[in-house]
């Protein structure tokens, strides 16, 4: 056995002793069934919701979404994952008070995360919810309190912090092989263009638009049908999948892809929250802003930059929708941690590979183990989320540390919206000195909708 295998082996090894106990146990699936619900029955909501099913200890019993067409695929999962037939609903407060659900899995658009977990952790309820967790970053906040005041097991969709080449390389790093981390850069990466404005059409029969839309404001409806693939990811209508790239709604890359990486970052190394960040972005490549009666653009930025401030190092962000060649070692997503004695590259697909200073020293690498479809490890952290719920401890990706990695996205945000930098209290959720930047902290709810209590 070579030097460079052994060692490939090892991390591999290491790897195994810091999965949770639950990943390392035996399956003791079916002993308990949860009366289970979904909220929001897209793509990603089905991924969860086949995981939650192949747990063997699920019982499906109410599928909720504003859209009815969601129904058939997801009905066709349930059929095949149990057999079950649940119940429909296209509000969730109405499916909550009737359902009397053990487990909620909220796979909303981010706009839709706060009041569906906040209702119900209310209700009874543990909840599996989508990142980032708000839309804004008091929106976190008050999840975070009623989670806490309630005594619910809230797990986050970070389901990197499961991911066997995660855990061993925060394990390689953390016992100090990568020496003293002077700054990490984290980075997506995709390709795009100039972007064409989508007209605007007849709202659908089957999709009540201003349930969709709820509490954030009411555009006019630029999608498509769920059931028909749709246009690449920069030009896509607000629903389906194409939401995260307008701001009533999302936050742009950042806060989906960014905060995968931050939190990574924050769980590898310790830290809770920066203590100053820059973000600056814009169109250049996508184009100017369009939004008229019959027609509109997103308005996400197509680049953006963000610098945050920790006391013992400096974090960088980088995403762009254009460029989009493979030039950081093969792979347009992930971060590089740079330390005293190398540089660890934290990848997707890809895994992790770490760069000695020391040319001579074996460059150590760990590949990838991820599951279909789309490349998750949803698996494992529902088998963690069940264990939480079963022993009463903290799941992998409690709420309260995605509130501080969802913060770091939101905050970016803020600041290039504000035009500069921003000093952050972590402990307080303020930003200090900057009134104009504490009032993007939180949003006026439209009419009818009322922003949740923090």
């Amino acid at each position: 056995m070579n030097r460079r295998h052994f060692l490939q082996t090892s991390a591999a090894a290491g790897a195994l002793s810091v999965l949770p106990p639950v990943l390392r146990a035996a399956n003791k699936a079916g002993s308990r069934k949860f009366r289970t619900v979904l909220i929001g029955c897209g793509w990603w909501g089905n991924n969860i919701l086949r995981e939650a099913m192949a747990s063997g200890s699920c019982q499906i019993v109410g599928l909720c979404d504003v859209d009815t067409r969601q129904f058939e695929h997801t009905l066709k999962n349930v059929a095949a994952g149990t057999g079950e037939t649940p119940k429909l609903f296209k509000d969730y407060r109405e499916m909550l008070a009737e359902a009397k659900a053990d487990i909620a899995i909220v796979g909303t658009p981010d706009h839709w995360h706060a009041l569906p977990t906040i209702a119900a952790v209310k209700a009874g309820a543990h909840v599996y919810v989508e990142k980032p967790i708000g839309h804004t970053v008091l929106e976190g906040r008050a999840m975070v309190n009623a989670a806490r005041a309630t005594g619910r097991v809230v797990q986050v969709g970070t389901h990197r912090r499961v991911s066997a080449h995660n855990l061993s390389a925060r394990a390689f790093v953390r016992s100090g092989k990568l020496g003293d981390i002077g700054m990490v850069r984290c980075f997506v990466n995709y390709g795009g263009g100039p972007e064409k404005p989508l007209p605007t059409v007849d709202v659908p029969k089957e999709l009540d638009w201003d349930l969709w839309c709820g509490p954030a404001p009411v555009r006019p409806f630029n999608g498509g049908d769920p059931r028909i693939p749709t246009l690449g990811a920069g030009n896509r209508g607000i629903h389906p999948r194409g939401f995260r790239n307008y701001l009533d709604y999302a936050n742009g890359t950042i806060a989906d892809w960014g905060v995968h990486w931050f939190d990574q970052v924050l769980w590898i190394t310790g830290e809770k929250y920066p203590n100053r960040i820059y973000s600056t972005g814009g169109r250049p490549i996508a184009g100017p802003v369009v939004r008229t009666a019959t027609e509109q653009t997103s308005d996400a930025p197509d680049h953006q930059l963000a610098t945050y401030s920790f006391d013992r190092f400096n974090v960088q962000w980088e995403n762009r929708r254009f460029g989009g060649n493979n030039t950081d070692k093969g792979e347009s997503i992930g971060c590089y941690f740079y330390g005293t004695k190398g540089i660890l590259h934290l990848g997707w697909l890809q895994g992790w590979t770490f760069y000695p200073v020391n040319g001579k020293d074996p460059v150590v690498s760990e590949p990838a183990v991820v599951n279909a479809p789309d490349s998750q490890n949803i698996k494992e952290l529902w088998a963690d989320f069940l264990n939480a719920i079963d022993t009463g401890t903290k799941p992998a990706c409690d709420i309260g540390d995605n509130h501080l990695a969802s913060n770091m996205a939101l905050l970016a945000m803020v600041s290039m919206k504000v035009g500069r930098s921003i000093d952050w209290d972590g402990e307080k959720d303020r930003v200090l000195r900057d009134d104009a930047a504490n009032k993007l902290l939180r949003r006026d709810y439209r009419k009818g909708w009322e922003y949740p209590e923090v």
